[in-house]
């Protein structure tokens, strides 16, 4: 199961430690999910309360604290704190009573405070923890940014998959991953791309061995993580094969559950790689666009010819 500590929450949001009982990398978070305690706090409702989520205090919460008396804040804060959540978030710069720290000891759950507004660092949290936590796979390929897609070039080893990378890369494009995508889906719709850690920016080329293109070629020839807007399978040319040459029909790859644009490219001795996915991927935004150049001809010759039987 995919896990995050929460010292790299902290360090990625810049949140300042309130209470502290434990290192904050070993306090494990599991669930992307958020919670807002408003319900918790003032009703005491806690069917279906997920105590594996951040807690995310805002002003309701803190508004609702400052109308109930010492005595009745403490009670509801110790049934809320003893569900045993992984930590609490308060937005804002907020107040953060006396009541709430006690519960916090008491319970051994650490406070933390942020100065960004609660939609702000909720919204962003959550697309953090998605990035980390949601379901994922790794895929052998290459992931580069080309005019602002992201393609993930699959085949076979030994295909050309990193050589045409690196061709693209020259080409003023920005590489994500090489050798190893690992890939998350962060919502119905996106896949996120990134590299191992480990081998991140690094590229494989036969008989050369590793190049570092961040090295090589500057921080603006790399990327962290990229969404995956098209999928190219480079594949090995047969001969006995018949390959698509209008495009009318698009075909789709399922990765995680979402479709994506998948085309096959034949390779061969005299082919430019790097430019017919340069193309592809500005075929593929135009597509988004609305606009689609094989439709857009057989439209031309369907009406041509009708016009012309109409002579």
């Amino acid at each position: 199961m995919a896990k995050i500590t929460l010292d790299v929450i902290i360090k990625e949001f810049g949140l300042s430690e309130v209470t502290r009982f434990q290192d904050p990398s070993k306090v494990e978070i599991y669930s992307a999910e958020v919670n807002r305690p408003g319900l918790q706090i003032a009703a005491g409702y806690f069917d279906y309360f997920g105590n594996d989520r951040v807690q995310i205090v805002g002003m309701v919460e803190t508004k609702f604290m400052s109308g109930v008396s010492p005595k009745e804040r403490s009670e509801k804060l110790d049934e809320y704190f003893s569900k045993k959540f992984p930590c609490i978030v308060v937005a804002r710069g907020l107040e953060i009573y006396d009541e709430m720290k006690e519960m916090s000891k008491k319970h051994s759950i650490p406070i933390l405070i942020t100065n960004d507004s609660t939609s702000r660092f909720q919204a962003g949290l959550i697309r953090f923890l998605n990035l980390h936590l949601g379901p994922n796979i790794s895929q052998h390929g290459v992931l580069i940014e080309v005019h602002g897609e992201g393609v993930l070039i699959i085949g076979e080893s030994g295909v050309g998959k990193s050589e045409t990378a690196l061709e693209l890369v020259k080409r003023g494009h920005r590489l994500v991953a090489d050798d190893i995508v690992e890939i998350t889906k962060v919502s119905d719709m996106t896949l996120i791309g990134r590299s191992p850690e480990i081998i991140r920016h690094f590229i494989e080329i036969r008989g050369v061995g590793f190049i570092d293109v961040k090295t090589l070629f500057g921080v603006g020839s790399v990327k962290v993580t990229e969404s995956i807007d098209l999928v190219i399978d480079l594949e090995l040319w047969d001969e006995t094969k018949v390959y698509d040459r209008v495009g009318l029909e698009q075909k789709y790859i399922n990765i995680l559950g979402i479709d994506l644009p998948y085309v096959l490219v034949p390779v061969r001795e005299g082919r430019n790689l790097a430019i017919i996915i340069e193309v592809a991927a500005m075929n593929n935004r135009q597509k988004n666009m609305g606009y689609n150049a094989a439709k857009a001809l057989n439209d031309r010759v369907f009406n041509a010819s009708k016009n012309y039987k109409e002579k």
